[in-house]
């Protein structure tokens, strides 16, 4: 039954060390919004830049 205790601890281990991970946003929400914008406005430039070569693709291979 060794195995069992140990299947046990390894469990309650990893529990633990996932729970410590959730909770390490240490963000406010002023950051969190901030931090957000930043991404969607990475993401919009990168959309803008593949319709452009979507753009030029079609208009240099007609």
């Amino acid at each position: 039954m060794a195995r069992g205790n140990q299947r046990d601890k390894a469990r309650e281990a990893t529990q633990k060390k996932l729970a410590s991970e959730k909770s390490k946003n240490n963000m406010t929400g002023s950051e969190m919004q901030r931090e957000k914008e930043k991404v969607a406005a990475k993401m919009r430039e990168k959309q803008a830049a593949g319709r452009l070569s979507q753009y030029y693709d079609l208009e240099y291979n007609c």
